[in-house]
């Protein structure tokens, strides 16, 4: 088969999946290789008033943590930070006491950054707990910290600092503090700074904190979690802060991971850290390793084969940004519903690197 028949494949897959599955209101999907000569962008679905257009805008939920840990990366190339510092040293009493207090000890200081990055601090998870309370009650409004501060009086940790992986939306919240601490800076003012501005993603902004530097002509497509759209929630952009909100469309979305994987924004030997310095993700998520917001999948015979071992990051709303090694392909996408947390991951490994895959053998 050639690129133009796989390409078709792919396509269709897509489009076949998307109308065949009333939950999905609209989904987006690009591929590109240029060892295999592959460039699909496409869209399906309905966003609001128009047919969902590739050029749409996409929230692509947690995969914003891996903006998030690059920019951490790229302090500690400056040398800023580094990955074994305590979190103590840059977040100040209010947040830090009492932070971390696990059957009667205490052990907030022991929180260590690359322990945020890899979801090991052990910590609780603000996130739905405050994203159920904005639903209820449309007055009640909250901020990133205040965020923090009333998980400190309402829920526990789960775990001693370093001891298991538990993912959780807190964590990068404190990564964002800790951004803003270092720099001086908003968090999505850094992050215009660093990362949209120098690779030329123009239409990419902060859902909700700012504004991209050129306006789309296409709205935002929606993002849905249990038949609400997340954007209706007045204020919930609060929580999502340094947990996600990278808003763009895919290309721009493409031209980050390019410029991740080119040493445009890091080192190939920061890189390799992100990537090594993982552990062991639980249920239902054991098919993968994490590291610095970086998700990889394992190999398991006949199950995972090693041709299919692919890294990147995933959102809970069937977003998913990857890198193949083996095809050097990017495969990016959302289907924008709650509904396809655990999905959207089978699709891409059995629809889409099955299909590239293909263009390899001989």
């Amino acid at each position: 088969m050639n690129n133009t028949d796989i390409s078709q494949k792919i396509e269709s897959h897509f489009r076949n999946q998307v109308q065949k599955d009333k939950r999905v209101r609209n989904a987006f999907l690009l591929v590109h290789s240029d060892t295999l000569n592959v460039h699909v962008n496409i869209a399906e679905g309905q966003s609001g008033d128009i047919p969902a257009n590739p050029k749409q805008p996409n929230h692509l939920a947690s995969v914003g943590k891996l903006f998030t840990a690059t920019l951490i990366s790229m302090l500690y190339e400056q040398g800023k930070l580094d990955f074994d510092d305590s979190i103590g040293k840059y977040l100040d009493d209010e947040l830090m006491k009492g932070l971390h207090v696990y059957k009667g000890k205490e052990y907030s200081q022991d929180i260590k950054i690359k322990h945020l990055l890899k979801q090991t601090s052990g910590l609780y998870d603000v996130f739905y707990d405050l994203w159920e309370k904005m639903q209820k009650d449309p007055t009640f409004k909250t901020t990133p910290r205040e965020a923090v501060l009333w998980g400190k009086d309402h829920l526990k940790p789960v775990a001693v600092p370093g001891e298991k992986h538990s993912y959780t939306d807190t964590n990068y919240y404190l990564l964002g503090f800790i951004i803003e601490k270092i720099t001086g800076k908003k968090f999505h003012d850094v992050m215009h700074e660093l990362i949209f501005e120098p690779l030329g993603m123009d239409h990419a902004c902060m859902f909700g904190f700012s504004k991209p530097k050129k306006e789309s002509e296409f709205p935002q497509a929606g993002l849905y979690f249990k038949n609400i759209d997340f954007r209706s929630v007045e204020g919930v952009h609060q929580i999502d802060y340094a947990g996600g909100s990278v808003l763009a469309p895919l290309d721009e979305f493409l031209i980050f991971m390019k410029a991740l994987l080119n040493q445009t924004l890091i080192k190939k030997e920061t890189l390799e850290i992100m990537l090594d310095d993982d552990v062991n993700m639980g249920f239902p998520t054991l098919g993968f390793r994490y590291g610095y917001s970086i998700w990889k999948t394992k190999t398991i015979p006949v199950i995972m084969p090693k041709e299919y071992y692919a890294w990147g990051c995933v959102g809970v709303t069937g977003a998913f940004m990857f890198y193949h090694p083996a095809t050097e392909s990017y495969i990016m996408g959302t289907f924008n519903d709650f509904a396809y947390r655990g999905k959207a991951l089978q699709f891409m490994a059995g629809r889409i690197i099955k299909e590239l895959l293909k263009l390899t053998q001989k």
